[in-house]
């Protein structure tokens, strides 16, 4: 009709996109896009779910358990005796590093480097705090237990500890029982952990078993304060092993 313009379609880039965002693979793409933003800020920031890479911890935690770490539980202050933390791991602790793998494998990696999503190129351990700084820690009184400042620990977590008998195999043996180390005071800014698995765990005293207490500087390895990723408080899959970590 004369005196009647007819509107045209919008085909610059600004209506290519309006159109992208009104269509179903846009709001898909745009929801997801918002997801993954909002999963690594969580895990950046709050909580990030880890997989225990040992069997350190067993029976506590097993090998492939998923696990939820809150960063935000000490706020740079010192974790609590008896807490299971994980924590980054320097080069004391990293033996041999990661296998690099495929660049698939690879590109995954830097994804979860940026995103804290999947896998990474972050070596980190999952262990139990045992000594706090100044603590002075020491195995293993008469009836064979572990001890800070001077007090026998109730470990009612540990599995497959080292073999002890009073008056035979104990720390005044020779050779020593191998649960043995000792005395060692914990440096200021540092922690010494252990794994619950103690006859399998290569923890802060792993070297240091059996060996006499002169010996025992140059075997420790500690925990930096600051390399502290957050406390271990949950697991969550696979589903027979939801609960609570204590």
């Amino acid at each position: 009709m004369a005196g009647q313009s007819q509107a045209r379609p919008r085909t610059g880039a600004g209506g290519r996109w309006q159109a992208f965002r009104r269509s179903t693979a846009g709001t898909l793409l745009i929801n997801l896009v918002a997801a993954v933003v909002v999963i690594a800020l969580v895990q950046a920031f709050l909580v990030k779910m880890y997989v225990v890479p040992s069997g350190s911890m067993q029976d506590t935690l097993a090998v492939g358990d998923r696990i939820l770490v809150n960063r935000t539980a000490y706020a740079g202050g010192v974790p609590p005796r008896g807490d299971v933390v994980v924590f980054s791991a320097n080069e004391a602790w990293n033996e041999g590093g990661q296998a690099k793998g495929g660049p698939v494998k690879e590109l995954a990696r830097y994804f979860g480097d940026a995103t804290g999503i999947g896998p990474s190129h972050e070596k980190f351990l999952v262990k139990r705090v045992i000594g706090v700084p100044g603590d002075l820690v020491e195995c293993c009184t008469a009836g064979g237990a572990l001890a800070v400042n001077g007090e026998a620990l109730d470990e009612p977590y540990i599995k497959n500890n080292p073999p002890f008998s009073a008056g035979a195999a104990d720390c005044a043996a020779t050779p020593r029982s191998s649960r043995c180390f000792g005395p060692v005071t914990v440096p200021d800014g540092q922690l010494l952990v252990l794994g619950d698995n103690r006859g399998n765990s290569n923890d802060s005293v792993y070297a240091c078993r059996g060996g006499t207490g002169e010996a025992d500087a140059a075997c420790l390895k500690f925990v930096p304060l600051e390399n502290v990723i957050g406390h271990t408080f949950a697991t969550v899959l696979p589903l027979n092993r939801i609960g609570t970590v204590r």
